[in-house]
């Protein structure tokens, strides 16, 4: 009988000891004893130390507990020896765990615990162990991530600042070398304020001073006039002197240079009584 081949054993081993020994109260008590342990709790000690016990108690060797149950020697011995890696988990440990119990005479629930019990105690220490392997971040690892965003966000906006300032006053610079001769104010006086009227025929490069201040450095497109004022004189300067007219308080000046080179001419008030050419520049 598979259910009961411990027992069985173990009646059979009183018969022998009643027909050498003729104790048949000692024998019996011993097998009362065996027979109680089939339904009670295991012994004392840790999982696989009690499991193997309970076998030899049985004097059920490990083949015939692996023929019995179809349960492979390694997993049995796996078992004895606490060698959880070698066992499956889960529906197949506990599979095994009842097969066993059945087969021994055990109380299969109590047999279970003890088994999750002792396999939960060493798994446990082991996850522990591989959690501490992780180091912990510095506590000042946070603090100094905020402060290196700080410190660029900080960057980008002095930098965008910068840029802005330089990129308004390039505007600004551009716009009033552009329109300096137009925005202009007369200047306050008499009739020997001098006003020139600049007017081009042709794309070229202009320069205008009056009273030794620039008031426009910058690239004419043809048919653009322009005024400027002065108190004492203008000095002119044309990349192509023949694509400036100049007219000095209405009064039509002559050339600044030759066609196609470029010239400079010096204006003031006794231009007004004779106008004189300016000097070419090859």
């Amino acid at each position: 009988m598979k259910k009961t081949g411990a027992t069985t054993k173990v009646l059979d081993g009183r018969k022998n000891a009643i027909r050498e020994n003729g104790a048949p109260g000692r024998c019996f008590a011993v097998t009362i004893t065996m027979v109680e342990d089939r339904f009670g709790f295991m012994a004392r000690g840790n999982f696989g130390e009690r499991l193997k016990r309970e076998r030899e108690m049985r004097e059920v060797s490990i083949e015939e507990l692996t023929k019995s149950t179809r349960i492979s020697t390694r997993f049995l011995l796996a078992l004895e020896n606490e060698d959880w890696e070698k066992l499956p988990g889960g529906v197949f440990g506990h599979g095994f765990i009842r097969t066993i119990a059945r087969y021994l005479g055990l109380d299969e629930e109590s047999l279970l615990s003890e088994y999750d019990l002792a396999r939960s105690s060493q798994s446990q220490p082991a996850l522990a162990k591989a959690e501490e392997r992780i180091p912990a971040p510095p506590k000042w690892l946070p603090v100094a991530a905020v402060l290196a965003i700080l410190l660029v966000l900080a960057g980008l906006f002095f930098a965008g600042r910068y840029g802005w300032r330089r990129y308004s006053a390039y505007r600004a610079g551009k716009k009033a070398a552009d329109s300096g001769a137009i925005t202009q104010a007369p200047l306050q006086g008499t009739a020997t304020t001098l006003d020139l009227s600049l007017s081009t025929s042709a794309p070229t490069h202009v320069l205008v001073s009056a009273d030794n201040k620039l008031l426009l450095d910058t690239d004419l497109p043809a048919g653009e006039t322009r005024h400027f004022f002065a108190n004492q004189q203008f000095e002119v300067t044309a990349g192509d002197s023949s694509a400036v007219l100049l007219e000095l308080n209405g009064q039509a000046m002559p050339p600044l240079g030759a066609p196609g080179a470029s010239g400079t001419m010096m204006l003031s008030r006794k231009d007004l009584k004779q106008a004189t050419g300016g000097s070419a520049q090859p």
